[in-house]
């Protein structure tokens, strides 16, 4: 996919996300981060809360949004898709260890960071993220950030 594609192409995938929890009695929220590099290519990260209860309708759904996004056929391992700390429903049987890999997950996410916003947050993990045409990364509107400052003023 074309670089000046990927924004769209990810915002095309998350609303058919969103649409088919809606449609299923579930909101999300999602964060994603485009990166490009040598040897790695142009690639999106997607963070995204998944009920328990939707995951496999989801990973059966994906791959044809990917071909209806794309125009071209799935190819294996393309979707790199697991729960945070391996295991559905970790947050609730052991959420300190839940915790523990959700912040290893979003510190990855976020390794592409400027060393500002990773000395202010204590990221230590720092790659460069390439040349992206278009966003770098996104939030749901739930998590973005007017509904930030909206929670933090309560």
């Amino acid at each position: 996919m074309p670089l000046e594609a990927m924004t769209n192409a990810t915002g095309r995938f998350v609303d058919l996300m969103s649409k088919m929890l809606w449609r299923h009695g579930s909101m999300t929220s999602w964060l994603w981060v485009h990166e490009n590099g040598v040897g790695k290519g142009a690639h999106c990260h997607l963070l995204a809360h998944v009920p328990a209860a939707q995951v496999q309708r989801l990973g059966k759904l994906q791959k044809g949004w990917l071909r209806r996004i794309s125009g071209k056929p799935y190819r294996r391992g393309v979707i790199h898709s697991k729960p945070i700390g391996g295991r559905l429903g970790l947050e609730a049987g052991n959420p300190d260890l839940h915790a523990v890999n959700l912040e290893a997950a979003l510190a990855y996410v976020l390794k592409g960071a400027s060393p500002e916003a990773a000395s202010q947050f204590g990221l230590e993990r720092l790659e460069p993220g390439g040349c992206i045409i278009g966003k770098r990364c996104g939030t749901s509107q739930n998590i973005g950030a007017k509904a930030r400052k909206t929670w933090q003023t309560q």
